[in-house]
């Protein structure tokens, strides 16, 4: 098991929405992203522009996102936000990752 961690910006204004939309998230989604081996996904508020995730990946985080991007739910997903999120990759494709430094068990 992998943790990840990813931070992205959503557009000024958006964040209430950016709630309520996961306050609904639809349980087809959630379907696929248990099925992607993700677990344990949080996200958090770091400032009103600012989203920090965590998320475990089983068996790891490249195996997880790669069968998650060929998910129905989730293109529909991804599009209902580009209203709101600026950019949750870079220019090559990958997450905004946050390098872990230590963790506790």
């Amino acid at each position: 098991m992998q943790r990840q961690s990813f931070s992205f910006q959503i557009r000024p204004g958006t964040l209430e929405e950016y709630q309520r939309r996961h306050d609904e998230i639809w349980p087809e989604l959630v379907t696929e992203l248990k099925d992607a081996g993700l677990s344990n996904y949080t996200l958090f508020k770091f400032d009103d522009e600012r989203i920090i995730g965590y998320v475990e990946c089983e068996p790891d985080a490249a195996t997880c996102f790669g069968k998650l991007a060929h998910a129905d739910a989730n293109a529909r997903w991804s599009t209902w936000f580009e209203d709101i999120i600026v950019s949750l990759t870079d220019d090559e494709g990958n997450m905004h990752s946050l390098r872990e430094i230590w963790h506790l068990d």
